[in-house]
């Protein structure tokens, strides 16, 4: 690797990658890329692109070197996605074609999603049959399916069906908790960012909102919060993990952050990324260790490891006085029939969750692996998603992506120069890596590295 690190000495080596990927691999096509980036951009300083022409030879005969240890086909497997499609383009002689070229039949209009933090795989082939089945009865209402669905819920969780209330997205229980517990002359506290709908829904009915920033680390800052409440606070929100960040609160601060609240103030718990959190003692869902407090609504989603965001179905699990309450103010009829033929069955695909949770594993390992080639650091990842500092302004990195037809996440307010990315299926991620290796704003860095030679 001499000769690579000799010019491009400030690319950190990816941390090892799960499936065995070749790390060297991984190193050596990342250079060679943007080796062959500099040379066609004519960005080097005149004289210096021949002898960086050798050093590129040099690159190509340790690939060489590498490609003998492997087949060809295990070769280009082992590859990073991004840097081997780079290095694939080279060989086309179409470096314009590097970010544009993909399969983007998923999306007819185009984008490719990475904006929502969605399932890029789902729903699983079990739950899709389902759904297919469930066509044929869309011309009736399914009255007679909620009874069913409840059931199935509690079933699921192991609570009583008085316990469960279902709603048109977790967003909807967002809006009924904030009618039932918020109003003129009470409060929500919540982090800064966080998942916002609950501002919006506390803001309608007349209640003051109090933002907090999230502590070092991006958890929730609990000692801030608790110095905040007082008899007004009506509401305390925590997502955990939290969306943007993709970081836990700490299970064990959580739990004496609720005991020492005010008695009338309820607290939402949104695990709408539990899924994908790695259980520990750092994490637990407070579903599955409950703290036999009335006060906790814990809310889930269908949207994001189920593969179900387009059929809107959340839910949430509290004490039966508090769900009496919050079932006052939720929209009537709002379950749809195709989401009552697919709820019950999407619970019972244990096979499919797993799947999806170890897909979801390996592609987030491999984003570190490329991120860390570029010297990047994403924030560690609990989610889906990703939330990385690209030391860029975010709103000029947004629209360099979607000049490419790749749609990444919003910008959270204060993280003025992080990124958002949810996890898409390898080709798409790919696409990602190899439309990042093409920013605008890259070049003065480039052209500064070949001077300092």
């Amino acid at each position: 690797m001499g000769q690579m690190e000799e010019f491009w000495p400030h690319v950190a080596r990816p941390r090892a990658v799960s499936g065995g990927r070749s790390n060297s691999a991984v190193v050596t096509a990342h250079y060679l890329s943007n080796f062959l980036f500099l040379l066609q951009s004519s960005i080097l300083p005149k004289g210096t692109q021949q002898r960086n022409k050798s050093q590129v030879e040099g690159c190509l005969e340790q690939l060489k070197e590498i490609s003998m240890i492997k087949s060809r086909r295990n070769f280009l497997s082992s590859l990073s996605m991004g840097a081997a499609a780079g290095a694939a383009v080279y060989w086309s002689g179409s470096i314009q074609a590097h970010a544009v070229e993909t399969d983007r039949t998923r999306q007819p209009d185009g984008f490719i999603r990475l904006n929502s933090n969605e399932n890029a795989y789902g729903p699983s082939p079990k739950v899709a049959s389902v759904i297919r089945s469930a066509t044929g009865r869309m011309n009736r209402y399914p009255f007679m399916k909620c009874d069913e669905l409840t059931q199935g819920i509690a079933s699921f969780h192991r609570v009583k069906p008085e316990q469960v209330l279902f709603a048109c997205g977790s967003t909807e229980i967002l809006r009924v908790a904030a009618c039932a517990f918020l109003g003129k002359s009470r409060q929500l506290i919540k982090a800064n960012p966080t998942f916002d709908a609950i501002e919006g829904y506390a803001k309608s009915v007349g209640s003051e909102v109090l933002s907090l920033p999230l502590d070092p680390i991006f958890a929730h800052d609990l000692d801030s919060m608790l110095a905040h409440t007082g008899a007004s606070t009506g509401l305390v929100y925590i997502c955990n993990p939290n969306n943007p960040t993709a970081s836990i609160t700490d299970r064990r601060d959580l739990e004496s952050f609720i005991g020492q609240l005010p008695a009338a103030t309820k607290v939402v718990i949104d695990e709408a990324y539990h899924d994908y959190a790695i259980k520990s003692a750092r994490y637990a869902s407070f579903i599955d260790r409950p703290l036999n407090d009335e006060r906790v609504i814990v809310v889930r989603t269908f949207s994001t490891v189920y593969g179900l965001a387009g059929l809107r179905l959340g839910y949430a699990v509290a004490s039966p006085k508090v769900i009496e309450k919050m079932r006052r103010f939720i929209t009537q009829d709002s379950l749809n029939a195709t989401a009552a033929e697919v709820a019950v069955a999407a619970l019972d695909d244990t096979n499919g969750v797993e799947e999806f949770v170890r897909r979801n594993c390996d592609d987030r390992t491999e984003f570190f692996n490329q991120a860390t080639a570029r010297t990047l650091k994403p924030i560690d990842s609990q989610t889906n998603f990703v939330l990385m500092n690209v030391h860029h302004r975010t709103e000029e990195v947004i629209e360099h992506f979607r000049r490419h037809n790749i749609l990444i996440g919003p910008h959270f307010p204060p993280l003025d120069t992080y990124i958002r990315v949810s996890l898409g299926t390898p080709e798409e991620m790919r696409a990602f890596w190899q439309t990042w290796d093409l920013r605008p704003w890259s070049k003065e860095f480039y052209g500064n590295l070949g001077r300092r030679r």
